[in-house]
């Protein structure tokens, strides 16, 4: 047996602010859509990776995750965010930074304080 992927939740007070920030800017695109129902939410993937995205206030309210991407071409990835979505820029980390442990990084938060670290090692 192997696991072959990680797909988590996350929850927002407004949806629309998570399609924003995965759909919008990073590209994921939606592979199940219920986003018309009293509790919306859907499927969102992109390069092998998986995603739920969930209206829910309570558990939005508990929990403001941190996510890490990692990408074989970091200065696309910023360059379109850059270009498309500069709001969602981390005031922390709004522009692309070699950091002590060998990586490249630069951050998107959105209005809901979910924050995406992108990568390339």
């Amino acid at each position: 047996m192997k696991f072959t992927k990680l797909v988590p939740n996350i929850f927002y007070t407004d949806i629309k602010v998570g399609l924003v920030l995965f759909i919008d800017c990073i590209g994921f695109t939606i592979g199940y859509d219920d986003l018309q129902s009293e509790e919306p939410c859907c499927v969102a993937g992109r390069d092998g990776l998986g995603i739920l995205i969930i209206q829910s206030k309570e558990f939005a309210e508990k929990d403001r995750p941190e996510l890490r991407l990692q990408t074989d071409n970091i200065e696309e990835v910023y360059e379109k965010a850059k270009a498309t979505h500069p709001d969602l820029l981390h005031p922390n980390g709004n522009k692309i930074s070699l950091k002590p442990w060998g990586a490249k990084e630069f951050a998107l938060r959105d209005e809901c304080d979910v924050c995406i670290i992108i990568q390339q090692w």
